[in-house]
């Protein structure tokens, strides 16, 4: 079975772009750790996240990226970036509002599955917490996060896809540590926070 990871950074998380072993130091290579400990060789995972990707990136790449790929499970996660390359790139705003998020993410889900009708999708929200990477417009980068988050759950909710949500169990783990402890700057996770998201991703995937 073969397993891809799609998204920005926070999948990305430091992989290597000249083979499909190491999968970084983030929530793909926990989840490569987990199942292939409790059934060797079954899978084979690919995680092809690229740090800075809006959906935009993400469609542009699909036919590489996925369509070539033939994997026969996908996870998603794509968001943040659209929110937050219009507050961090003040003198050339670059972000991808809600409403043309939501249109470029319908057509890369339907030109996937037209593609690969077998394969079968996971779709991640997007989500953030306070930190050193947005404390300074926080309030309005939440509101437009949330908003991302809202849109990946109607896409999910339209393709019939499972919605896999992360920012409620955000703000529960943050009650319980610093922000920090989860998202070193309010976006990308620390080693606590990928363990969040490894365990989600499983529990979800094991519903597949």
């Amino acid at each position: 079975m073969r397993i891809l990871f799609q998204g920005d950074s926070i999948t990305d998380a430091g992989r290597a772009r000249d083979n499909n072993d190491y999968l970084g130091q983030g929530y793909p290579s926990l989840i490569k750790s987990c199942l292939g400990f409790e059934e060797p060789g079954r899978y084979e995972f690919f995680n092809r996240g690229i740090s800075g990707n809006r959906v935009v990136d993400l469609y542009a790449r699909l036919k590489a990226d996925i369509i070539n790929l033939k994997p026969d499970v996908m996870s998603v996660l794509i968001g943040v970036n659209d929110v937050w390359h219009e507050f961090d790139f003040e003198n050339k705003p670059n972000g991808v509002d809600a409403e043309k998020y939501f249109k470029i993410y319908s057509m890369l889900i339907e030109e996937v599955k037209e593609a690969l009708p077998d394969l079968k999708i996971m779709i991640m929200e997007p989500f953030t917490l306070e930190g050193v990477g947005n404390e300074t417009y926080f309030d309005e980068f939440k509101k437009e996060v949330l908003k991302r988050a809202e849109k990946a759950k109607a896409i999910a909710e339209k393709y019939g896809l499972p919605f896999i949500p992360l920012q409620d169990k955000f703000d529960d783990a943050a009650k319980l540590a610093p922000n920090s402890h989860w998202l070193k700057d309010g976006v990308h996770p620390a080693e606590a926070g990928h363990e969040l998201l490894k365990r989600e991703w499983i529990k979800y995937f094991k519903k597949l």
